[in-house]
């Protein structure tokens, strides 16, 4: 029976390619970013252990915004739509980005965002777990 319904999916899944392939403009795919690591090269351990839960936020910030000083207790990705975005660690390390390209963002890490001369509008992941904050402010 599990091997019957395996086909029929399976046969399902190419219909929807056989599909695709006909339309009059092509499906295209492109990787904005895959990574095993943050944007400062800080290597990601694991996701969060527990039932998974996927958050997907669009987030607007005013021009010349500095965000406070957070950290996220899993891994996230973000996608600029529009203007730029400076991150900032602690110790002084950051990177710049622009609209168009994608962010692995830092674990566990304190840090901050600047918004650059127009408002910022992001596309934010998470992978974390049901309860679990997105991310925590900090004071020091």
């Amino acid at each position: 029976m599990k091997f019957m319904i395996a086909v029929v999916l399976f046969a399902s899944s190419l219909r929807c390619f056989a599909a695709a392939e006909n339309a009059s403009s092509p499906i295209q795919v492109e990787t904005l970013i895959q990574s095993t690591s943050s944007w400062d090269g800080t290597p990601y351990k694991a996701y969060p252990a527990g039932q998974p839960q996927i958050t997907v936020l669009k987030i607007t910030i005013p021009p010349h915004t500095t965000m406070k000083w957070h950290s996220h207790p899993m891994p996230n990705a973000g996608y600029i739509l529009s203007g730029e975005l400076t991150i900032e660690k602690k110790d002084g390390t950051e990177k710049h980005f622009v609209a168009g390209q994608a962010v692995s963002e830092t674990v566990d890490s304190i840090h901050r965002g600047i918004s650059g001369a127009e408002p910022l509008v992001i596309i934010v992941f998470y992978s974390g777990t049901p309860g679990m904050p997105l991310s925590t402010a900090t004071t020091n």
